[in-house]
């Protein structure tokens, strides 16, 4: 059994080792033509903060696409179900993209920090090596606080796509009044859920910047 464990388990290993690989062979690629680290994790984070921005927006846009179809009161209900489905489906890969967005941010910061170890190791002056060492402790600091802002954000996603995925297939098994009514029960929590994401989000788009700004005034 543990041998049949290890042999389904190693296509996953080469695969994220295949993945390490290419990533690094990648940012290695970047540094040649003048791209250096620093840069592609500034570059990655602005990304990351837009995509929660319009992460929000999504959201933002869920919520009042839920709360219209609980005040339906007569006409086409498939149509109703086809527009919750429709926006259920956008906030599912919004939600994918802010995965993907922080898995990018991981990826050079961890090549990022790695170099930068490596390279205060090589300081013959002290004082230098110091100075450099202080600055990465408080690069490393802001970071570790970014990320667990965005992690932090990303958690509040998955319980709300819950429920929604919840009451679209309901909606789309009982187009009638019983559906609406399951609508109706849930909205108070749906409410509750996008408000506490969207302040969560704001929270991480302003560590986002400011990391930037950090990062930007240290060049």
């Amino acid at each position: 059994m543990k041998h049949l464990t290890r042999l389904l388990a190693l296509p996953i290993l080469l695969m994220l080792s295949a993945c390490a690989t290419m990533s690094t062979m990648y940012l290695e690629g970047l540094e040649k033509i003048g791209i250096p680290k620093r840069d592609v994790m500034v570059s990655r984070v602005e990304k990351a903060r837009d995509t929660q921005e319009e992460t929000k927006e999504q959201f933002k846009s869920a919520l009042e696409q839920f709360t219209a179809a609980t005040h339906f009161s007569g006409g086409d209900l498939e149509a109703t179900y086809k527009r919750l489905h429709e926006t259920y489906e956008a906030s599912v890969n919004k939600a994918e993209e802010v995965r993907s967005r922080i898995e990018d941010i991981e990826s050079v910061s961890e090549a990022l920090f790695t170099e930068w170890k490596q390279e205060i190791t090589q300081y013959s002056n002290a004082s230098l090596r110091q100075s450099s060492q202080r600055k990465l402790d408080t690069t490393q600091a802001h970071y570790r606080q970014l990320i667990a802002s965005m992690k932090q954000a990303e958690t509040k996603i998955a319980p709300i796509l819950r429920v929604f995925r919840d009451q679209v297939m309901f909606l789309k098994h009982n187009l009638n009044a019983r559906a609406i009514a399951s609508l109706k029960d849930e909205l108070g929590t749906i409410k509750s859920d996008v408000s506490a994401l969207i302040a969560s989000m704001e929270h991480s788009i302003d560590e986002a910047n400011a990391f930037i700004n950090t990062m930007e005034k240290s060049n």
